[in-house]
């Protein structure tokens, strides 16, 4: 089956680097240089995944991230030269799934690119029940008083992991672990991001409190009877 990555980044060596080696791996490889571009790309046909520089030119990755996100559901990571939590904040609230600081190996590259493509895979005829909310594995869909949540990839599989494993207290290295599909070296804050910004999305929904805090360990979510 083909597999279609759209790379939007500006710098004309890395470019062209990273079309070269998703190639040589059998993918086929769209690329652009400005953010308005890829944006237009972005949203003009189904990609399996994007890769997106946060520094672009005439509109800036996040805010290419961010209408994206608003029509498409698609993984996207985000690669940016700066390492300070509130720039992979930014990028991680605006709906990236997943960001890498450069340089990177290409090799972590595809890692997490597999990764993701892993979290797309349907789970057939299962759904996840507790309280208000249900998630439809096979759709990917979260409902909350039978309203849909809207997730990206990263945030649905940390809501799955969550509810498969609740009424248990799941360490950070643990969500790390199972979430994010493979070794990942990098701050444990990470998890902290996606919790919060996962609970946001659930208060504007009306459902708070869902996912607790156990401090000095990891989070929870406890099982509810189901609503009224």
């Amino acid at each position: 089956m083909e597999k279609k990555v759209l790379i939007i980044e500006d710098e004309g060596n890395l470019a062209r680097f990273l079309e070269l080696e998703f190639i040589h791996e059998g993918w086929t490889v769209t690329t652009a240089q400005e953010g308005r571009v890829g944006l237009q790309r972005a949203l003009e046909e189904k990609w399996d995944i994007i890769v997106l520089d946060v520094m672009l030119p005439d509109l800036s990755g996040v805010e290419v991230c961010r209408r994206i996100r608003s029509e498409s559901g698609v993984p996207i990571i985000m690669l940016t030269a700066r390492d300070a939590i509130p720039d992979r904040v930014s990028g991680l609230d605006a709906g990236a799934d997943d960001y890498m600081t450069k340089p990177f190996a290409i090799e972590e590259l595809f890692a997490r690119v597999r990764a993701l493509l892993r979290r797309k895979r349907p789970n057939e005829g299962k759904i996840l029940v507790n309280g208000p909310c249900r998630l439809l594995l096979e759709q990917r869909r979260a409902l909350c008083y039978e309203n849909d949540v809207r997730l990206t990839a990263r945030e649905f599989d940390l809501f799955v992991f969550l509810m498969k494993n609740r009424d248990r207290v799941m360490s950070r290295e643990q969500i790390l672990d199972q979430v994010w599909g493979f070794d990942y070296t990098g701050d444990t804050n990470l998890v902290d991001v996606y919790i919060r910004y996962l609970r946001n999305k659930l208060s504007q929904a009306g459902v708070t409190d869902l996912i607790e805090t156990v401090r000095g360990v990891g989070y929870v979510i406890r099982g509810l009877d189901d609503a009224d």
